[in-house]
């Protein structure tokens, strides 16, 4: 029997027995368990795939056929039968795997995936390449049924429905948001059309009835007909996906290999789009997975014999949720929006609070927005709390439903700057340039967790418009204890040198300020401007700025202040020395503290920089 650690190739397990396919299974499970408690990572959905996964290498030949795997949160199982099992203890970490698809890393990998809903429209034009091509390859997009609540896996469908290529969505549900079929006969029924015979059958007998004179196509007409009043009144989903144009199949058992196995060679016999419904259980072979599935979607460290997360504590995160809560109390108009994150935003003792003024729009960015906007014009005060990377999907409605009309909506930007682990796609270093070209907002960058509450407020009730707050994942610096916050849009430590000016805000203001007490302890003239208010930059920024021989930006983004301070001093005719310190490369799995070094914005980084323009200038 081969070990997981013998596997190099999926051809590897395409002559395996249900025996030794059922020990596989169970060794994936445990990789992934032992791997995830130390790396942090999404344990849950992966092990709800692992039988889907090993029934797809089977059926099908991977690069030739095309796996697209919908956010990538699935594909650990994939990755482990694709030769990367050496290199499995690396997962999400700085030089090591991705945690989700990557064609870089391997040919197995058909797309990159980090953000949802993406997978069906990705494999229509993967699968639409391939028929214009000569390519008789087969594609497949694996998508959960929580992706399904983002519109643009609708759009897919629409698109796809409509072609005759060669492709397979297979719909994994594990019942955490869509619904399912009801009875018996339906389970019987839907089961049954799913089975190889049925659908070879099938096409054996319309064959023949093609071939019958007179007779044959009457026959066939009416069998359709029929067939079709059966499916309205007994499969209330199938409906919708024929209705679209593809043929579906299920619910099947996604933890039965035979019966996953049977599914995927009848919908390579189907010759147009297919819709796979498969039953799976998130978490499906850990107890604690199972139990609390949300809870180990995304994991960090935990003990695998117990599932007990390890470290933990206050975060910028939990220090929103509780203000958030605590302003509730005070005002009924205060309402909170989440894209089916409530855990991640730490929203989760609000809505136990205030059960009817807490709305998850599931994963579905732009509507949230818009939901918002559309509250914020009846007189409530909508806070739409998201991680920055997901913001970025719903700039169209920023500008024309909350921007345009002016109307009142308050963003907590959650996971700003850099964020460890899940590599290049969910890092937070978009929002501030984007918002920038946003009539209408305001963002504040809090550095502690006492400024975010004073912020939070001001978002609330001292502006109109787009109020943002963007925060970072983890805790706040020890190196700011004791920092004072303010209500001024800038805080302006003045030397009187006008020699050299940092300008900086949010969680690299500590970094600055220790090492402004650094440099004037050696008697090297230093002023610094921390920015509270970012968007938008206060005129008198500027004006402090052109007072200085040497002016340095330090910020954790990209396209941010650096160019807007940079803009306006050029047009004043300023004629000092002027250099900016931000992102300007895709960042992949790393922790925070090597993501900031990576991009000199850790104490080494910034002190370097720093002394290299003080020379030059």
């Amino acid at each position: 029997m081969k070990r997981l650690e013998e596997i190099h190739s999926p051809a590897d397990i395409k002559h395996m027995n249900e025996a030794e396919l059922k020990a596989l299974c169970e060794q994936l499970r445990h990789k992934m368990v032992d791997t995830v408690s130390r790396t942090g990572g999404h344990l849950s959905s992966n092990l709800g795939t692992v039988e889907l996964t090993v029934a797809l290498h089977r059926v099908f030949t991977t690069p030739k056929d095309a796996i697209v795997w919908d956010v990538g949160h699935q594909c650990y199982a994939h990755k482990l039968l694709t030769d990367r099992y050496e290199r499995f203890d690396t997962l999400r970490q700085q030089g090591g795997i991705s945690g989700f698809p990557n064609p870089a890393e391997s040919e197995h990998d058909a797309f990159v995936a980090g953000h949802s809903s993406t997978s069906i429209s990705v494999a229509n034009g993967i699968a639409k390449a391939k028929a214009l091509t000569g390519d008789d390859g087969y594609t497949i997009a694996v998508i959960g049924d929580g992706a399904l609540t983002g519109g643009l896996a609708y759009e897919g469908l629409s698109n796809a429905g409509r072609s005759d290529d060669r492709l397979i969505i297979i719909l994994n549900d594990n019942k955490m948001s869509i619904s399912r079929n009801v009875g018996f006969v339906a389970r019987y029924l839907s089961h049954l059309r799913s089975r190889v015979r049925y659908v070879r059958g099938k096409q054996r007998l319309n064959k023949l009835l093609n071939h019958t004179p007179l007779i044959g196509r009457p026959i066939i007409a009416l069998l359709q007909r029929t067939k079709k009043r059966v499916k309205r009144s007994l499969f209330s989903n199938t409906s919708f996906f024929e209705n679209m144009g593809f043929h579906y199949m299920g619910p099947v058992d996604g933890h039965d290999l035979e019966d996953l196995t049977e599914a995927l060679l009848a919908a390579k016999s189907v010759r147009r789009p297919v819709v796979l419904h498969i039953d799976t259980v998130k978490g499906k072979g850990s107890p604690y997975a199972e139990q609390k599935p949300d809870t180990y979607h995304g994991i960090s460290q935990f003990d695998p014999d117990t599932g007990i997360p390890v470290g933990g504590g206050e975060s910028f995160s939990s220090r929103f949720g509780e203000s958030l809560c605590r302003l509730a109390a005070e005002d009924d108009r205060i309402v909170a929006v989440t894209a089916a994150m409530i855990k991640g935003t730490c929203l989760e003792e609000f809505a136990r609070q205030y059960p009817t003024r807490f709305f998850d729009a599931g994963i579905a960015e732009e509507h949230a927005v818009t939901f918002s906007a559309g509250m914020a014009s009846g007189g409530l005060l909508p806070v739409f709390a998201v991680y920055s990377t997901f913001l970025q999907r719903s700039y169209d409605q920023l500008i024309n439903d909350a921007s345009l009309m002016n109307n009142h909506i308050v963003l907590a930007i959650d996971r700003a700057g850099v964020v460890p682990d899940d590599g290049e796609t969910h890092q937070g270093i978009y929002d501030v340039a984007m918002l920038a070209t946003i009539p209408n907002t305001t963002l504040y960058a809090p550095a502690t967790y006492r400024e975010l509450e004073l912020h939070l407020r001001q978002a609330l009730y001292d502006t109109d418009g787009i109020a943002a707050v963007r925060y970072p994942k983890g805790a706040e610096s020890p190196l700011l204890a004791g920092y004072e916050p303010s209500y001024k849009p800038y805080d302006y430590d003045d030397d009187g040198s006008r020699d050299l000016l940092l300008v900086t805000y949010g969680r690299t203001y500590g970094e600055v300020k220790a090492l402004c007490d650094r440099r004037r302890a050696a008697g090297q003239a230093t002023g610094v401007l921390k920015l509270n208010r970012v968007l938008p930059l206060d005129e008198d920024v500027a004006a402090i700025a052109r007072d200085y021989r040497c002016v340095l930006v330090l910020e954790e983004t990209r396209g941010g202040v650096g160019e807007l301070l940079g803009s306006r001093l050029l047009q004043s005719g300023y004629a000092g020395h002027y250099a900016v310190r931000a992102i300007g490369e895709t960042l992949g799995a790393c922790t925070t503290q090597q993501g900031l070094h990576r991009v000199g914005l850790d104490a080494e980084g910034i002190e370097a920089f720093v002394r290299a323009h003080t020379e030059d200038a």
